[in-house]
């Protein structure tokens, strides 16, 4: 597969000569995946020696039936599947895919992958920030992010945010394209689809295929899939790849489609949309379709043996028929005009072939960049009346409750240190399934974001661990404002600023628990589960309920780090009143200290391996 393209090195095109015979090639390329099941192996055959060409402003669309293939083999073409298991030819200005190529090539996914909280320009401005050139400055950067959204039209909703399931937004159209706006951002030579009008109404799917020929029109190539195109659409491509159970049937101009299928003997008997035509014979549906004299005479001598059919061939036969069909007729001629390569000057081919990244940003502007993201992204979240009315009321039952206890009795500061445990057991809980979401629920995002190459996984990491910091502590301080002086806890500063300051301690710990487990597992489902026995057992061996655990499992206790909230909390109060306050020594408070900082980067590093360790195009 041959696929050539031209940049320059502030990702604008670079015009080149080409004669109309140096075409945007693939060749013979064939993919195949094995299944495991229960007792063997078997081999599947995905693709099976797919061959076609695409220029400079053209459109190429990808159709076929559900399973054809299409899908893999745009991403193949894309760079998105793993190379060792293709076999053809698969280059890029005759150089094989390579790690510049990565972040210089667009691809829009089927499912629509935003933030749903940030406005059209925020979104489109953080991908300039990170996608296009360092040589660029942010002003320059911000002013592309404008111009994208102007060319796209989405001038009108620039400040109104993407919206979600539980958030409205922009429509179904304006969200494609901001998604389109995310990739050609960079101006990228190559544009790669997957369904782009999936779930479109017909005007604004076809509102969205001119965009992409207006694309194409500037000296792009567009490959896109498309299911099953309105006429009106189908008109709209300049190049088809039809494909049937992973094999090619057609490939050429969309226009002279029909004429080919006319050719080979399969007409259509009615008016029809010539999308449904094809469709119809890529499932090998002759219904309303004229058939073959080939597959007639095989219908008959059939019908005669077995006594029995209704004049059609079955689909097995028609698909068979016309694999061969484009093979004997369109296949040769096609590969002999695709064999002659393209003369490249040799600091260009140099780019092109380089395995070095091309990072738009430093790591420190990354880190910055996707830190800032992330608190616009979800202060929504941590500041919904949901969660904070959640906390005050919490906060206020305790402080009815505890009602200026009294700390100067043996009774009374028994009954504060019940009031001390459940702070430790609500601020363990409460972080740990909220971290918990963080991974699984932006598995998607960040799958996209680092198969175009936008930031490294350790700056996308640190910025979404430490930008939950500044808003995790502003709810504690809330709840402890209420609680700490309704209850009667010692009034003090520094009692009241190192009680903060354990909380908080217990929150980071218990959250890196919650971005561990999520990480690992990436199932919501199963991370809920895992979660719910470990802080269950972690409150219970916190040191309230059983005073004295059995030595072979008391090791359970110096992983909770409830017990270790609990024993700080309680020396904060009592240190200086009495050594023991309900079977626990209030000692120096290092120990605990130090296991809860254990906890707050161990769990964070087996976070960040499990990512390191995932499938997300690293």
């Amino acid at each position: 597969m041959f696929i050539y393209y031209v940049f320059s090195s502030f990702g604008q095109m670079r015009t080149c000569k080409v004669t109309s015979t140096k075409e945007r090639r693939f060749t013979d390329v064939t993919y195949k995946v094995i299944i495991k099941g229960m007792t063997s192996c078997e081999e599947r055959d995905i693709l099976n020696g797919i061959t076609g060409a695409v220029n400079p402003g053209e459109v190429l669309a990808l159709m076929g039936p559900s399973g054809s293939g299409k899908t893999t083999l745009l991403n193949l073409l894309g760079g998105r599947l793993i190379q060792s298991t293709v076999s053809g030819s698969i280059t890029y200005n005759d150089q094989p895919y390579s790690k510049f190529l990565k972040s210089r090539i667009g691809f829009v996914t089927q499912d629509d992958v935003l933030f749903p909280h940030l406005t059209v320009k925020e979104t489109l401005t953080y991908a300039a920030r990170l996608r296009l050139p360092k040589v660029l400055t942010r002003q320059q950067k911000e002013k592309r992010a404008v111009d994208v959204i102007y060319e796209l039209g989405l001038e009108r909703c620039q400040d109104t945010m993407i919206g979600g399931s539980f958030v409205r937004g922009v429509s179904g159209g304006e969200r494609k394209r901001v998604c389109i706006g995310n990739e050609i951002i960079i101006n990228p030579s190559l544009l790669f689809l997957d369904e782009p009008t999936s779930g479109l109404d017909s005007t604004t799917a076809l509102r969205t295929i001119q965009t992409l020929q207006d694309i194409a029109e500037v000296g792009k190539t567009v490959i896109t899939t498309i299911h099953q195109p309105s006429s009106r659409l189908f008109h709209k491509f300049d190049k088809l790849i039809l494909l049937g159970k992973g094999s090619l049937l057609y490939f050429g101009k969309a226009s002279e489609a029909i004429f080919y299928f006319s050719s080979i003997g399969c007409s259509p008997l009615i008016a029809m949309n010539p999308a449904e035509f094809l469709l119809d014979l890529a499932n090998g549906n002759l219904t309303d379709i004229s058939v073959p004299s080939e597959l007639e005479d095989k219908v008959q001598m059939e019908n005669s043996e077995t006594e029995t059919g209704n004049g059609k061939p079955p689909p097995a036969v028609v698909h068979e028929y016309l694999v061969e069909a484009y093979e004997s007729r369109v296949a040769d001629t096609e590969k002999k005009k695709l064999l002659a390569p393209l003369p490249l000057d040799e600091e260009l081919k140099s780019k092109v072939s380089s395995s070095k990244r091309q990072w738009g940003a430093s790591w420190w502007q990354q880190y910055c960049i996707l830190f800032c993201r992330g608190i616009k992204e979800r202060k929504h979240d941590y500041f919904s009346w949901l969660r904070i009315t959640q906390v005050l009321s919490t906060a206020i039952i305790l402080g009815l409750l505890w009602w200026q206890s009294d700390s100067k009795t043996i009774r009374g500061r028994q009954d504060q240190a019940g009031l001390l445990f459940f702070i430790a057991v609500f601020w363990g809980f409460f972080p740990v399934f909220t971290a918990i979401f963080t991974f699984p629920q932006e598995r998607a995002m960040l799958g996209k974001e680092r198969a175009a190459d936008m930031y490294r996984l350790s700056a996308y990491f640190l910025a979404r661990t430490t930008s939950d910091l500044p808003l995790d502590l502003i709810l504690p301080v809330l709840f402890l404002l209420v609680v700490y002086f309704m209850a009667g806890l010692r009034l003090s500063a520094s009692h009241f600023f190192l009680s903060m300051l354990t909380v908080f301690l217990c929150i980071v710990a218990a959250q890196g628990l919650g971005l561990a487990i999520g990480a690992t597992l990436m199932d919501l489902k199963r991370a809920t589960t895992l979660a719910s026995v470990t802080v269950m057992t972690f409150m219970l061996a916190g040191g309230y309920f059983v005073k004295k655990v059995p030595v072979f499992i008391s090791w359970i206790r110096y992983m909770s780090f409830n017990y270790h909230t609990y024993k700080l909390l309680l020396k904060v109060q009592y240190q200086d009143i009495m050594p023991t306050v309900n079977g626990i020594k209030t000692d120096s408070g290092l120990k605990e200290v130090g296991a809860l900082v254990a906890m707050i980067f161990g769990y964070r590093f087996l976070a960040y391996l499990s990512l390191r360790k995932m499938q997300l195009h690293c």
